[in-house]
């Protein structure tokens, strides 16, 4: 479903180039889950960004099921991203002035779709009915962590791209949140890339992938 082929990615700083990524490939198939392990600054979110489209990499190519991403036209690639990935980070980043059910419905809204029932049932789904008019600061780190994976949903992505998703939650919110996560592999068929540092969730996924210095070991 989704494959990188000799995916490097270079920023400059000054006069000086930072190579991140060293000739990546990488295949994932569809309904699989793997978790991209590795220290930090390895390249994990980087090798993540550029899978999900927000990120092009300076050389290589990646593939959504046979369609080449980054030939798309900017907008093209956009709207494909919008249609069949969704994005959970570490940091939430659900928008301050709205509230949980507009955050949640947000993917609809830029397809120009509006879902209330939809983004109602699954926030209600996520222990969240009694939250849909709060305000970001206003709820907790799971409860934001929660609004946000329940966004990723909206559009009913086939792959979710997960980046530390319980890096800033406690242990048993942080498990509380995988069994989210993976449960909606095995209930939708749903395919999981998840970077984490932490071997234990690790070993929840299909397959283990490490990355050290910008490459897969």
């Amino acid at each position: 479903m989704l494959r990188a082929e000799g995916i490097n990615k270079i920023y400059r700083h000054g006069r000086k180039d930072l190579q991140v990524l060293h000739g990546i490939g990488i295949e994932v198939a569809k309904g699989e889950t793997v978790a991209l392990v590795g220290p930090s600054g390895a390249g994990k979110s980087t090798l993540l960004h550029i899978l999900g489209g927000i990120d092009r990499p300076s050389s290589g190519k990646v593939f959504l099921d046979k369609q080449d991403f980054y030939a798309l036209p900017d907008n093209e690639r956009a709207w494909l991203r919008n249609e069949r990935i969704g994005f959970v980070f570490q940091f939430y980043h659900l928008l301050p002035e709205f509230t949980a059910l507009e955050n949640a419905m947000m993917p609809a809204l830029i397809k120009g779709v509006r879902v209330d029932e939809r983004a109602r049932g699954l926030l209600q789904e996520f222990g969240l009915s009694d939250r849909l008019r709060h305000r970001p600061g206003e709820l907790s780190g799971g409860e934001q962590q929660r609004v946000a994976i329940v966004r990723a949903l909206m559009n009913n992505p086939e792959i979710l791209l997960c980046d530390e998703p319980t890096g800033n939650l406690d242990s048993k919110m942080g498990e509380e949140i995988l069994k989210i996560l993976f449960g909606l592999n095995k209930k939708k068929n749903s395919t999981i890339v998840i970077v984490t540092h932490d071997k234990e969730i690790a070993k929840s996924a299909n397959r283990v992938v490490e990355i050290k210095d910008g490459r897969i070991m």
